[in-house]
């Protein structure tokens, strides 16, 4: 029950990562520890003033052992905490963080409420750690409001004093604290001696109630271009048992082999009913399908265009309309539409 009707109230979801691990003194290898440790390294949350809850997996996990199933539990896990709560911090693994946010961006519908993911490169325990400042400033972002309303109404990342839509970041250092970035889309917010919201690169306030998605079909497979690709490569993702669509990771601006063999492989993927998306290798710039030669026959044979969409954004994308189970032509069509502001249209 609330105190104080005007205390922000935030709900943490401790899912693992980096953040809350420690070094094991035999192993030399890192272990994951529960949330009392990483509050006890953090005694600056309590000047925050805000009521702040926990929800930890138990036990936490690693990153790299997520899940679509894992995926619709936190959504309904928001779901279920939605009225108490005026906004929400998630503390994850930061390898696949980029694709937890872009699938928390479909399934949560209509959100109006922030859903911040953080975590950190280094340990809590570490005297470096990045872990303190990512976490208190995204707490500040989950309870950051204008009059009734949350500042930042949509799934997104806070890393190393950025903030970003979270179906539009991607992970690309190993080693920085700036390990996130997004090469098609402004950062949301910047942290310096304030935090200075972009507001114009905000979504806006959705006018219906908020719809929670539960279902995913993780029936994806996953075709990158390469020079020297062999057909028996393409044939065997193209015939991936299974599956019923496929991201084709092009070249530049969604170009691939003008090979025959290459095209007429993807026309009978095609003719059997399978949906081929075409994304770019490159992590900035977009797909124009028919710019060159080398794309024009994909377009012709009704290849999709993924546009300027990361990759994690699209995988989650395709398991989420997958899931509902829509004809061919509205799969498509919604594709390349942007639904929660995923991809610019031209």
């Amino acid at each position: 029950m609330r105190k104080n009707r005007n205390t922000p109230r935030i709900l943490i979801i401790y899912t693992g990562g980096t953040v809350g691990m420690v070094m094991d003194p035999l192993t030399g290898a890192l272990k994951p520890i529960g949330f009392k440790e990483i509050r006890d390294n953090i005694p600056e949350i309590v000047k925050l003033g805000y009521e702040v809850e926990v929800h930890a997996f138990n036990p936490p996990m690693d990153s790299s052992n997520m899940t679509p199933e894992v995926w619709v539990e936190l959504a309904l896990i928001i779901e279920k905490n939605y009225e108490a709560f005026d906004g929400f911090v998630i503390l994850h693994g930061s390898d696949t963080m980029a694709f937890t946010a872009s699938a928390l961006s479909f399934l949560l519908e209509h959100l109006s409420k922030p859903v911040v993911l953080t975590g950190s490169q280094l340990p809590i325990g570490e005297i470096r750690t990045d872990a303190k400042e990512n976490i208190i400033t995204a707490l500040e972002i989950a309870a950051a409001r204008k009059g009734s309303r949350a500042i930042v109404p949509e799934v997104c990342i806070y890393f190393d004093y950025s903030l970003f839509r979270g179906n539009r970041a991607k992970k690309y250092n190993a080693e920085k604290f700036e390990a996130f970035y997004s090469m098609n889309y402004p950062a949301l917010a910047e942290a310096g001696i304030n935090i200075k919201y972009k507001k114009e690169f905000l979504l806006k306030h959705p006018e219906q109630p908020l719809k929670v998605h539960k279902k995913l079909d993780p029936a994806v497979a996953v075709l990158k271009i390469f020079p020297g690709i062999t057909e028996a490569t393409v044939e065997a993702v193209l015939q991936t048992p299974g599956a019923k669509a496929v991201i084709l990771e092009t070249f530049g601006s969604g170009n691939a082999t003008t090979a025959p063999w290459f095209l007429a492989a993807v026309k009978r993927a095609i003719d059997r009913g399978m949906t081929i998306i075409d994304i770019t290798q490159c992590d900035g710039g977009s797909v124009e399908l028919g710019m060159y030669e080398t794309s024009r026959a994909l377009k012709e044979m009704g290849v999709v265009s993924g546009y300027d969409m990361t990759f994690e954004a699209t995988l989650a994308k395709l398991m989420f309309l997958l899931a509902q189970k829509p004809s061919r032509r509205r799969l498509h069509e919604l594709l390349e539409t942007s639904l929660r502001g995923e991809l610019t249209n031209p």
